[in-house]
């Protein structure tokens, strides 16, 4: 089961490197030639039948992950969950989905436009996690759905994929703070996040977090080919909670930031 969810993650990975390529160096940079470990992979969907989170977690629950935490983000409109496994090297899935019922009629018809698009099967292909956009979009669309929610634009530009990958700190040889680790990242040239601060959380919810802004990469769409915000990478240190167990869930006023690192500068 580890084999087979280690090669899942692998094709992920590889299929986000390919619009994230500053998240190679940074695993390089942060690594210094070891394997670093993740500390979760994040995704985005809207709350439709055919690619809500539920279906989305099948893939997941279907090779030994469990749910272990809800959370809702009401500015934002999205619902999320989080999913682990008993393999703790393996990464944490934060699967968040948008509510399309929350947006106007124009923007919930080109959504819906969207999705209807893809087979009724969609979410049970083997690689529906990677098989990135299938649906055709026009640079239009992709517009009006940014002036109402940055996520469904990102969403309808870029399809399924990992929104981010994230280190985990507590595993990094070199490096025991999240303060060294943007000190580095921004000493080697790289934007962080500055939504609600460069650190989101404290030693108080046990979880603290950064991430750079996103790669821009090209997207074709159904008119043009426009250069926008792909996907970024993100850092997160946890603190043991009173058992001595590191917390493992998600702190939803830090999430609600980090959405912000794919928003275009």
């Amino acid at each position: 089961m580890t084999a087979q969810v280690s090669h899942l993650f692998n094709n992920i990975w590889q299929q986000y490197l390919a619009v994230t390529p500053s998240a190679n160096e940074i695993h390089q940079l942060l690594g210094d030639g070891a394997d670093v470990i993740n500390d979760h992979v994040a995704y985005r969907t809207f709350n439709l039948d055919k690619v809500n989170l539920t279906k989305l977690a099948s893939q997941l629950l279907a090779v030994g992950y469990t749910e272990c935490g809800e959370y809702d983000f009401p500015e934002k409109k999205l619902t999320a969950k989080h999913f682990e496994h008993s393999d703790s090297t393996l990464p944490k899935v934060f699967i968040s989905e948008l509510r399309v019922e929350e947006f106007p009629a124009d923007v919930q018809a080109i959504i819906h436009g969207l999705v209807k698009q893809l087979p009724d099967n969609i979410s049970e292909q083997a690689n529906f996690l990677y098989s990135g956009r299938t649906w055709q979009v026009s640079s239009n669309e992709y517009k009006t759905l940014l002036k109402a929610s940055e996520y469904a634009a990102w969403l309808a530009a870029w399809g399924y994929r990992a929104n981010h990958f994230t280190v985990s700190i507590n595993h990094l040889n070199k490096f025991d703070e999240i303060t060294e680790v943007n000190a580095t990242l921004k000493k080697s040239g790289y934007h962080l996040n500055t939504a609600g601060g460069e650190i989101k959380g404290n030693l108080a919810v046990m979880l603290e977090q950064s991430s750079t802004l996103a790669d821009n990469a090209k997207v074709e769409f159904s008119d043009k080919t426009m250069e926008i915000p792909s996907c970024f990478y993100e850092f997160a240190k946890r603190y043991p909670q009173e058992n001595g167990e590191l917390y493992s869930g998600f702190v939803a006023a830090s999430a609600d930031k980090i959405f912000e690192s794919t928003h275009a500068a």
